[in-house]
């Protein structure tokens, strides 16, 4: 019985390196809702403008998932994308299987200050934290379940209570806060109730005959969420997932085209009172309740993708820093200049970039990570100014060139992508965009002045000899001007 169980093992991590965010997992990504309604509070309001100001965030996805180190609870939904490995366990003995890895999670060398570190030394500047994926399996000592990292053998452990010690850490190194939480929860029997099969990823019982059922689960989502409002420090983001659970009236035409199955019930969870809670405790709390248009959806959150135009209202791409959200053995890890070319574009077009970093299941960063994210903070320690509290211009790109303003001083900044196999070029040059007659322009990665010149609406910049000769591989060049009025 042992051997069958470990080769079962052996087969769940085989089949992980296979089972990343391409082919046919594409179906669990999120989609962007289309329409957006700005907030009228005013609190709210000055909240979205200083984070907007952040530009780059982290989102860490650390579950129950990260031990045998396989995709992030999807495992666990009954959907035809969906492809577990081939063994002889039933689905009900692969979930029983899933949710028993509580008792293996035991993170004895987590360390949040490395990961704030990490974080920091990338140029981060907020963090959103999955304190329950969908799986239901709570990364924070709520009182609403057992089923959390409080109560398996890391109880006993003084950082046991992980989320609080994950804001902490963050919050000590000038992070904003966000807590990431799955509305759907496929552990707790008042969503996936165990009188019937779950079919697919939403409830599994007619709201519309239980109605006392679906009230035990929206009561158990609200004392969660109230937990982690009040008793967790400042809050500055709740980062709703799980677009599915929403208003019956909210499903339209357009969500429908996203082609999951939406049941004939309403999966209503009353985000009013949630929200009205959660401000109450934190004034001035951003609310992403994803995909759900409306006055819950401070900020849009296309997933995996950059969004083909620019974009006037609030939005960050949440995008992997390897292939996968959590950890995964042996995973493919985006070059930090392919990141860096991410945010330039991001940052053009208006948004912000959260990037998915996935701990080990000991509780460490791995250290191609930290490699990456090291790398990506050594070019933002010199042109970061091009990023950070930037907004959008009109013309915002031109080939290989993009450009931001400063939202305070009006500085213009036109950043230049470098093709990995590129060396430093002797001049670049871009449209549009033109300097103010008889001003300074400054290369950011030296500090140095450098020349330019106008012929018609192109603007060639001469390239200091002194960063020639270091014959450097740079991702990208920015440039600080004031632009002609």
């Amino acid at each position: 019985m042992k051997l069958k169980n470990h080769f079962f093992f052996i087969i769940i991590i085989l089949s992980a390196l296979l089972f990343s965010y391409s082919g046919n997992a594409q179906q669990n990504v999120h989609q962007q809702s289309t329409q957006y309604e700005w907030p009228a509070d005013e609190k709210i309001k000055a909240k979205l403008d200083k984070w907007q100001d952040k530009k780059f965030g982290m989102i860490i996805h650390w579950g129950l998932y990260a031990v045998p180190g396989i995709i992030e609870s999807w495992n666990l939904c009954n959907e035809d994308w969906i492809n577990r490995p081939d063994s002889n366990q039933s689905y009900e003995d692969y979930k029983k299987w899933y949710w028993g890895l509580q008792k293996d999670f035991n993170p004895v060398k987590f360390d949040p200050e490395g990961w704030a570190k990490a974080g920091k030394d990338a140029g981060m500047k907020y963090l959103v934290f999955t304190t329950k994926h969908h799986d239901g399996f709570c990364m924070f000592d709520t009182k609403q379940t057992d089923f959390s990292i409080a109560n398996g053998p890391f109880k006993n452990n003084a950082k046991a209570d992980v989320a609080k010690y994950v804001f902490d850490a963050f919050r000590k190194n000038d992070f904003m806060i966000g807590a990431y939480f799955s509305k759907p929860d496929w552990h707790t029997e008042n969503y996936w109730w165990p009188k019937y099969a779950t079919a697919n990823r939403n409830n599994n019982y007619d709201i519309r005959q239980y109605p006392w059922r679906w009230n035990k689960f929206k009561d158990y989502t609200y004392n969660q969420i109230s937990e982690l409002m009040h008793n967790y420090g400042t809050v500055d983001i709740l980062w709703l997932d799980g677009g599915w659970v929403r208003p019956l009236e909210t499903v339209n035409d357009e969500v429908r085209s996203w082609g999951a199955d939406i049941p004939k019930w309403s999966q209503d969870i009353d985000m009013p009172k949630i929200a009205a809670m959660a401000r109450a405790a934190q004034p001035g709390l951003l609310v992403v309740d994803r995909t759900v248009h409306g006055p819950y959806e401070n900020y849009q959150t296309p997933e995996q993708r950059i969004p083909a135009e620019q974009l006037n209202h609030p939005w960050e791409s949440c995008m992997t820093l390897a292939n996968n959200w959590g950890f995964v053995n042996n995973d493919e890890f985006k070059s930090s200049a392919k990141v860096i070319h991410s945010l330039i574009e991001i940052t053009a077009k208006g948004g912000s970039l959260l990037l998915g970093i996935g701990p080990r299941p000991d509780g460490t960063l791995p250290q191609e990570a930290v490699t990456r994210l090291q790398e990506i903070g050594k070019w933002m320690n010199k042109n970061g100014d091009a990023i950070y509290n930037t907004r959008i211009v009109k013309n915002y790109n031109d080939g290989n060139s993009w450009f931001t303003q400063n939202n305070n001083t009006g500085t213009r900044y036109a950043l230049v992508c470098i093709k990995n196999s590129d060396t430093v070029p002797a001049t670049v040059s871009w449209k549009m965009n033109i300097p103010k007659k008889g001003s300074v322009m400054k290369l950011l990665q030296t500090g140095e002045t450098v020349k330019w010149t106008v012929t018609g609406d192109e603007v060639k910049v001469i390239l200091p000899k002194s960063l020639l000769k270091k014959n450097e591989m740079l991702p990208a060049l920015a440039f600080a001007f004031l632009p002609q009025q």
